[in-house]
This record gives structure tokens, sequence and C-alpha cells, in this order.
């Protein structure tokens, strides 16, 4: 019997298309501000998930990350009112790519 060895390891990859299409600025806006703020929900329960085990526990890159998505959601606004502004559209690509970890 042979055996065989495994030269490589294979990559698993998913790719979820989570928004695709053209919106309003106030659809644009509203799709934007949901997810966002779903992910910013996501890590302040992470937060007190870890507080309610250890009160001491630190906690800073979930702050650091909460911040960032904060900041990127006001870029974002600004983005969409400047569009609004110029009477635009906006074109929405949001593709979630998933693979394995090493």
């Amino acid at each position: 019997m042979k055996t065989q060895e495994l030269t490589a390891v294979e990559t698993i990859k998913q790719n979820i298309q989570l928004v695709k299409g053209e919106f309003t600025p106030s659809e644009a806006f509203d799709v934007i501000n949901a997810l966002i703020d779903e992910k910013i929900n996501f890590h302040k329960i992470q937060r007190l998930q870890i507080w309610e085990r250890n009160h001491v526990s630190k906690t800073d890159h979930l702050d650091d990350r909460i911040t960032e998505l904060q900041q990127e959601k006001e870029r974002a606004r600004d983005f969409i009112l400047k569009a609004k502004s110029n009477g635009n559209n906006l074109k929405i690509n949001g593709v979630l790519e998933i693979t394995t970890a090493d």
C-alpha cells in the first residue's frame, strides 16, 4: 500500500456577496450604517463578556476597534453627503472573504 503525503496545504476560501447594487444616498447611508453599527455592537458585547468574566481584564484592542469603526462610519457619512450634494447615487459592492486561519 502506497502512502501519499500532502505536500501543500489546501486553502479554503469562501466569498459572500453581502451587498451589491446602486443606491440612493439615503439608502446607502442606511445600509452602511446598519452594517457598521452591527459590527460595533458585536465588539461591545465581546467587551462586556470579557468584563463579566474578569473585571480587571484589558479590552483595549476592542476599544480601539470600536473607535476605528466609528471613524469609518464618519468617513462614509461624509462621502455619502458629498455624493448627495452632487446629485449622485452610489454603487456598493460589499464582499466578505472568508478563509481558513493557519
